[in-house]
């Protein structure tokens, strides 16, 4: 094989882990939520429901703008018995034919109809407001999934360090042993013990490595990236607050929750729709005006005076008197499903509030436990540092060595997991006063 082929040979080696190369992307949780809300498909979708919700609104608009038709009508006859007798008068002599043309043209404007294209206007307006506080919603949704997964990434990585750090420990602790093992310090077992120690952490790295590239991968396509994108994550533990009065939370939520909110305008459409159905009692008055163009000559441009073109002006006044006393079961129905509105937005007030409760002890609950766990760590390096000068002096066997290194770095994993839990805990009592990005 020539030097030439051997070349194109290992280039042609190195293309497939160039394509398919990861590309890494350095994200802080501020920016993964905003990059996840401008690639969000469902956003989208939530969005060109209040675009449909705005052109709804548009058409109801015109039906307050007068209506016009206009229309011409070309009319040819052929009469084969043109002469007509009645009695003993003279008789009356057709053309065996006719053309004739016919023009109108109207226009009719509504002045009062009872309110009810303004109810339907303010009516078509309260729901597009809905449709916007669904938009809102959404983009909370995905704004605390992003959060959701951001947080399950850090958790891996962080633990990721931790079982390096074990592992580099348990190498040098391996080491160790095997040099006491030759000097007869310790015997086979206690090297084997460190073996079987390191084995398990490997383990336990291979599955953290594993959850790592499922989560990346569940991150990068809330995020709308490359599937092969690699994302490094910022500590996002440094950005959360200690906890305001519960009462502020409670306050937040009763001032910002979307549904609420819809409660409040589908409240307002219901009393809309009220008033809409008692305008059915009311007359309606409207006025028009008519333009005819009569040509009998048969021309299309017709001689002078063979041609009229009538114009008409009226109004009219329509009363529907029945609806006088058919009209107030309609008003009961409407006024039962405003009340019904009514106390939907009682239940879901103590729903949010037993929720935000919830969730501001988990809160509180979560850093309670992170000081808890530092306390741990201090108490677990002291009982790690101590254990390994009694091996080292053959005081503590291998598997007090073992216990007291494996409580040091579970006690470490445990206060990253415990931070990862306290971020989650912070944005979901946000999440519940419906402010999840303050």
């Amino acid at each position: 094989m020539t030097r030439k082929s051997i070349r194109l040979g290992f280039l042609a080696s190195l293309i497939p882990g160039i394509l398919y190369a990861q590309e890494i992307k350095k994200l802080s949780l501020p920016e993964a939520i905003t990059l996840g809300i401008e690639n969000s498909k469902n956003l989208k979708l939530s969005q060109n429901r209040v675009d449909q919700a705005i052109a709804k609104l548009n058409t109801v608009k015109d039906n307050v703008l007068p209506t016009a038709k206009a229309s011409f009508l070309y009319n040819h006859a052929e009469i084969p018995t043109n002469t007509l007798s009645i009695g003993g008068a003279n008789p009356i002599h057709l053309p065996k034919l006719a053309d004739a043309f016919v023009g109108t043209a109207s226009v009719e404007e509504l002045i009062y109809g009872g309110g009810k294209l303004r109810y339907a206007e303010e009516s078509t307006r309260l729901l597009t407001e809905v449709a916007r506080l669904d938009t809102d919603k959404s983009q909370e949704e995905i704004s605390y999934a992003i959060i959701n997964t951001y947080y399950s990434l850090f958790k891996v990585i962080q633990s990721k360090k931790v079982i390096a750090q074990n592992l580099e420990s348990i190498d040098s602790q391996l080491k160790q042993s095997q040099r006491f093992f030759e000097q007869g310090i310790v015997t086979k077992n206690d090297v084997l013990r460190f073996q079987l120690q390191q084995a398990n952490v490997s383990l336990t790295e291979l599955e953290a490595e594993n959850n790592r590239k499922i989560i990346n991968y569940n991150l990068d396509v809330l995020l709308g990236l490359s599937e092969n994108t690699e994302i490094e994550i910022a500590d996002p533990y440094a950005a959360l607050k200690a906890t305001a009065p519960l009462n502020s939370y409670l306050e937040m939520a009763f001032s910002d929750r979307q549904e609420l909110k819809q409660l409040e305008l589908q409240n307002k459409v219901a009393d809309v729709n009220l008033k809409s159905v008692k305008a059915n009692t009311l007359p309606t008055v409207g006025v028009g005006a008519n333009l005819y163009y009569i040509n009998p000559s048969g021309k299309f441009i017709p001689p002078t005076d063979q041609f009229i073109m009538p114009v008409t002006l009226g109004a009219n006044v329509s009363w529907n008197i029945g609806n006088l006393w058919t009209n107030k079961n309609k008003v009961t129905e409407a006024r039962i499903q405003q009340k019904e509105i009514g106390i939907q937005k009682s239940i879901v007030s103590d729903q949010l509030k037993t929720e935000i409760n919830r969730n501001y002890q988990n809160y509180q609950l979560s850093l309670k436990k992170i000081k808890v766990l530092e306390t741990a760590i201090t108490q677990a390096t002291e009982n790690d540092k101590l254990l390994a000068s009694k091996y080292k002096n053959n005081v503590a066997s291998a598997i007090d060595r073992i216990d007291a290194e494996t409580l040091l770095y579970q006690a470490k994993i445990n206060l990253e997991l415990a931070k990862a839990d306290a971020g989650l805990a912070y944005y979901t009592l946000l999440k519940s006063t419906g402010k999840i990005s303050q």
